[in-house]
């Protein structure tokens, strides 16, 4: 009998870590894909990347929206509100065998909550890492409580998801999914990629990516002109902008950065690059700066150096190529010019990608074939040996 697997998406970035397992799943003659797409997929706002899904041929079983026009506290928690509706309909309607969610987005929240009432085994990826400047970091706990399956990234993980009481033998360590795009796909060349994006690149070249710090209070205006101000003190230098996600305080960077490049001819942003050509960005570009778990999950992989703002990825398990700065103006300054140190740019040759070397779509497609899934609702709490 096939297993129905329904994988739920909300963002462009998420959908990237998901499509090998899709593909898998798709693929796979005892596995059938249901797909629900909600969040920013739907949002013209965020590019209607629900389009990039079916172009690469998907099909979408449900759409869900429940992305409120408002980045406030309460627009959150309504649109929290409106997708656990959503999600309980589109539930009871395709009857799936198991829920599949990766990460600790509020979209994927609602959706777990959903599964939990309505019984429906959930397997979760990328469970037990800390982000500790951001609400993601709870949420992510929490779905790792109402979950039965837990495919993490790093031994670091699998042992904090066990702490939280999960079965030893339901954690399975995969390694993180986004190493398996890098593999896998054709990244584009250099004439390529300026075609794509519609200017030529630089002597030097950045990608920059800077999310809301969601745990701070008003703090998100305040850093990025903070960042920014460092940015447009840079010489021969393109400057490659992708937005913010939907995030509490995410509106009011989205105007500084079109302020910003409408005033910078060396400044382009992006509502979304799609996978192919963001990582033809990451390996064509001097380094990432920001504060996107992108630069400490993926960019390792390619040997390239990170600026890492802040603390909304403060507790990831980094690599070498890792710099850590505070979201203000002098300490960006010396990261950057870290960045560009020649003894810097030697030992990126020693980098090492704690989240593996590739192949986790594929162990997660093998263990949804074969795990028995009977009974696996009843959680058991383990507790670790006494000290």
């Amino acid at each position: 009998m096939t297993r129905k697997i329904c994988i739920v998406t909300g963002t462009r970035a998420e959908f990237g870590q998901l499509r090998w397992v899709m593909e898998g799943i798709r693929a796979s003659r005892d596995l059938e894909l249901q797909l629900i797409v909600t969040g920013m997929h739907l949002s013209p706002e965020f590019g209607l990347t629900y389009r990039e899904i079916e172009q690469d041929g998907f099909k979408i079983d449900r759409k869900i929206e429940m992305l409120l026009s408002s980045d406030t506290p309460s627009g959150v928690s309504k649109s929290i509100g409106v997708g656990l509706i959503g999600f309980g309909d589109a539930l009871q309607q395709l009857q799936p065998d198991l829920l599949l969610v990766l990460g600790d987005r509020f979209e994927t929240f609602s959706a777990v909550i959903a599964a939990m009432v309505a019984r429906v085994p959930v397997a979760h990826l990328h469970g037990g890492e800390a982000t500790e400047g951001v609400i993601d970091e709870a949420i992510r706990h929490s779905i790792t409580k109402m979950s039965h399956l837990h495919f993490v990234a790093a031994e670091e993980y699998r042992r904090r998801v066990i702490q939280l009481g999960e079965q030893p033998e339901r954690v399975f360590l995969v390694g993180g999914l986004g190493v398996d795009n890098i593999k896998r796909l054709k990244l584009l060349d250099r004439a390529e990629l300026e075609a794509s994006l519609g200017f030529e690149l630089g002597p030097k070249n950045l990608l920059v990516t800077f999310h809301p710090v969601t745990l701070e209070v008003s703090t998100a205006a305040a850093q990025m002109a903070e960042l920014l101000a460092v940015l447009a003190e840079l010489q021969d230098t393109q400057l490659i902008f992708t937005m913010p996600n939907a995030d509490t305080d995410g509106r009011v960077l989205i105007g500084m950065l079109e302020q910003f490049v409408a005033q910078h001819a060396n400044a382009h942003v992006f509502t979304s690059l799609g996978q192919l050509r963001y990582l033809s960005c990451i390996a064509l570009v001097d380094g990432v700066v920001g504060n996107s778990s992108s630069g400490l999950t993926e960019v390792p992989s390619f040997r390239k150096g990170t600026i890492n703002i802040g603390d909304r990825q403060r507790g990831r398990l980094q690599a070498v190529s890792i710099i850590n700065c505070e979201p203000i103006r002098s300490s960006i300054s010396a990261a950057l010019q870290r960045l560009y140190a020649a003894d810097f740019q030697a030992s990126l040759c020693e980098a090492r990608n704690p989240y593996g070397e590739g192949g986790a779509s594929k162990k997660v497609v093998d263990t949804l074939r074969r795990v028995a899934l009977a009974g696996v609702t009843k959680k058991a709490f383990f507790d670790l040996p006494a000290p």
